[in-house]
């Protein structure tokens, strides 16, 4: 991405889109009772709240009433049903892992299958978006975790953090371009979830080869644990490698939320809080979902930066687009053109234009 010298003034920069992701799969209900919904009304009242309070996007996992993750497409479908009446106006992301959640005690933190994952292109009503990871890896998110982070939740259980520290994301290249497929031919937008350059490297490539025709929607991931952490070295090359057309949030956990996202809004990027990202505040004591979103509006505010309403996160998001082929989705995300037979030197669109 390219700074001008003016591109920190906040009448440059698109308005705020915060995503919200406050289902928390990783935790159990009573870690933090106040804010980790149980009941399907409590999920909903979950998206009015932040809604309310600021948020454009929901990240959604559902829970079963045992309080375990539901690996239920029927109650995924239950409850799009209910967020399109609650809050017709909210982008509706589905976390595309379902839910990674152990089962029961002596089970692992796992994503579900390849072809369960496949379905999520088959929900009813369909998900504004579904978030997709690219190459199979570690998703360890003890990593980063310190005792203050988990002290007095499920998470000090000693099994727990072994199962969790040894999960990984399947996500190989033929499972991906099936995917990608699939949900676009549903008419659902993938946003996809990075968390280091050679994932971001992947995207390009899909995108050059056709297997990806729409706008280019980027999470970058820095939970540490096989993805990147958040070192602000880390997070300004991946902003850096990241093209000009693309819409970029950045995303981390726990205590580091705050700072990196108040560096999101200065530079006029995008956000993500809420209990799967982080339980607690700056000092000390526990902050609920609907806490956060509004705590990253006032730092908006203090900065000039507006929020966007729900219709102004949709055109910037640019949900409902898609595009002819691999040569505009180049030029529509501020990629380079692919080069053309015989082409030498570097390509850019000028020159394609002029040829």
């Amino acid at each position: 991405m390219h700074f001008h010298d003016d591109a920190l003034f906040p009448e440059n920069q698109d308005k705020l889109v915060i995503t919200v992701a406050p289902y928390g799969p990783e935790w159990e209900v009573d870690d933090f009772p106040e804010d980790l919904p149980l009941s399907m009304d409590e999920h909903v009242q979950q998206a009015v709240d932040c809604f309310e309070a600021g948020a454009t996007v929901l990240h959604i996992h559902v829970r079963e009433l045992d309080g375990k993750g539901s690996k239920r497409l029927s109650k995924f479908n239950e409850l799009l049903g209910r967020l399109r009446e609650a809050v017709p106006e909210m982008i509706l992301q589905i976390g595309g892992s379902i839910s990674f959640a152990p089962e029961g005690e002596g089970a692992e933190a796992k994503w579900l299958s390849d072809d369960t994952r496949h379905m999520l292109a088959e929900l009813d009503p369909a998900p504004d978006q579904v978030t997709i990871a690219i190459n199979t890896g570690q998703m360890n998110i003890m990593e980063l975790m310190t005792e203050n982070d988990t002290r007095g939740t499920s998470l000090e259980r000693p099994e727990l953090v072994e199962t969790y520290r040894e999960m990984t994301v399947p996500a190989g290249p033929t499972w991906v371009e099936e995917h990608l497929r699939r949900l676009q031919a549903a008419g659902i937008q993938p946003h996809f979830q990075l968390g280091s350059i050679p994932q971001l490297e992947t995207v390009e490539r899909l995108i050059r080869r056709g297997f990806y025709t729409g706008p280019l929607n980027i999470t970058w991931v820095a939970i540490g644990g096989g993805l990147d952490g958040p070192n602000p070295y880390n997070m300004m090359e991946f902003i850096r490698r990241v093209p000009d057309g693309a819409s970029l949030t950045l995303e981390t956990l726990m205590r580091s939320v705050l700072p990196v996202n108040t560096m999101a809004i200065a530079m006029g990027l995008h956000t993500r809080c809420g209990n799967e990202d982080n339980l607690w505040a700056p000092r000390g004591g526990k902050i609920t979902s609907a806490e956060q979103v509004r705590q990253l509006v006032r730092v908006a505010g203090e900065l000039g930066r507006d929020v966007a309403t729900a219709k102004e996160a949709r055109e910037i998001y640019r949900i409902g687009e898609s595009y002819a082929d691999a040569d505009e989705t180049l030029a529509q995300a501020g990629y380079a053109p692919n080069r053309r037979p015989g082409q030498v030197g570097f390509t850019h669109y000028a020159q394609q234009q002029n040829a």
